[in-house]
């Protein structure tokens, strides 16, 4: 394992947490601490969600990557491991998202998050029934965007977060999209700890959401080789890449990935192929609806053919790294910050963990100011 910086003490986990823990999120999502565990594909699934819940976060299920009963069965999973709310994750371009809607609706789930925009007739119709939507995007723009349109909070991730992101760091980003909207801004893309999460609530966040740290749980369910792949890996160890999909993604940096970069763009291409006809043999698609899909992604992501057919590749590459164990065949989507974390705590002690942490530091912050005063 590399060699990684000590962590300061934080001290015992206070009895209740800084009242500046306590902010607009808490009571928006129904959760102890304004803390999110993002929903991961293939790894965000019920288990993972009902311990964030249950530690006091918000859990967001992988909801993306599993078909229509899948996924009803895996909130019902969750429902028998927590009473407390959780989100599930929707693409808004998939061809039955009407219907993963009207499931989200019925089934009373707090939270529906979004990857893509969802259109404002969609937002209207979660809000009326009670479902609080939460997009992420990766620009002050698209934030705006979703602001005008009803979102109830935004998720906002900077350069440093793990699988599709920008170029703009999150210490840029966050302020500038938090001085721009008028609703609640969940800061993503470079956090693990306490201090950060201050940091972000410095910057005008309410407060912060996590992929790679909530993987890397004893709660998760990838397998042990591939969280070692993660636990080895240093801060120079990801890559930002177009190889999987024409569109920029962070993903560990491996011989595997250097191998796709250096492939042309046919051979890509027919690799692309075969990933979508194994895609559609697992999950039973026909392919019908892989080409609707396909239409609704050119619409609404402004992507070629190409690129459309490079994004067969991603659902396969990914599974057979996060289901499959394969860390040298498949592909591991991360932070820069898995170069920083050498640890594999339960959801509860991560989030008691950021929790104490965030507290001491808000803590010394007012202590210091006292003594400034005197």
């Amino acid at each position: 394992m590399t060699d990684r910086p000590a962590r300061p003490a934080a001290g015992p986990t206070p009895t209740s947490a800084h009242p500046a823990l306590r902010t607009p999120i808490c009571e928006l999502f129904g959760v102890r601490y304004p803390i999110v565990q993002t929903g991961m594909g293939f790894v965000s699934g019920p288990r993972l969600v009902a311990a964030t819940a249950e530690a006091g976060g918000l859990g967001i299920l992988a909801g993306a990557t599993l078909d229509l009963p899948d996924l009803a069965a895996a909130i019902t999973e969750i429902r028998r491991n927590t009473t407390r709310p959780f989100g599930v994750n929707v693409r808004a371009d998939a061809a039955d998202a009407a219907q993963r809607i009207d499931l989200l609706i019925g089934e009373n789930v707090r939270v529906a998050s979004f990857a893509l925009a969802p259109k404002p007739e969609l937002i209207a119709r979660l809000r009326d029934a009670g479902v609080r939507v939460v997009p992420s995007v990766g620009a002050r723009r698209h934030a705006e965007k979703v602001a005008a349109w009803g979102a109830d909070a935004v998720i906002v991730q900077g350069g440093e977060g793990g699988g599709h992101t920008g170029a703009v760091p999150t210490s840029l980003l966050l302020p500038q999209v938090a001085d721009a909207v008028d609703i609640p801004v969940i800061g993503a893309g470079g956090f693990f700890d306490g201090r950060g999460l201050v940091a972000a609530l410095a910057y005008g966040a309410a407060g912060v959401a996590m992929g790679t740290r909530f993987l890397l749980t004893s709660d998760s369910t990838v397998s042990p080789q591939v969280l070692r792949r993660y636990l080895d890996a240093g801060l120079d160890g990801t890559v930002v890449t177009r190889a999987l999909d024409g569109v920029p993604q962070r993903v560990l940096r491996t011989d595997f990935i250097d191998r796709l970069e250096r492939a042309g763009p046919a051979r890509r291409l027919v690799r692309s192929v075969r990933s979508a006809a194994r895609f559609r043999r697992l999950t039973g698609t026909s392919w019908r609806h892989l080409l609707a899909e396909g239409r609704a992604m050119r619409r609404n992501r402004e992507l070629t053919w190409g690129q459309v057919l490079l994004a067969a590749n991603t659902p396969m590459l990914l599974r057979a790294a996060m289901v499959d164990g394969r860390a040298d065949l498949g592909v591991m989507a991360t932070g820069q910050v898995t170069g920083l974390i050498d640890d594999l705590p339960s959801c509860a002690e991560l989030i008691d963990r950021i929790v104490a942490e965030a507290s001491a530091v808000l803590d010394g912050l007012q202590e210091g100011r006292a003594d400034g005063d005197r």
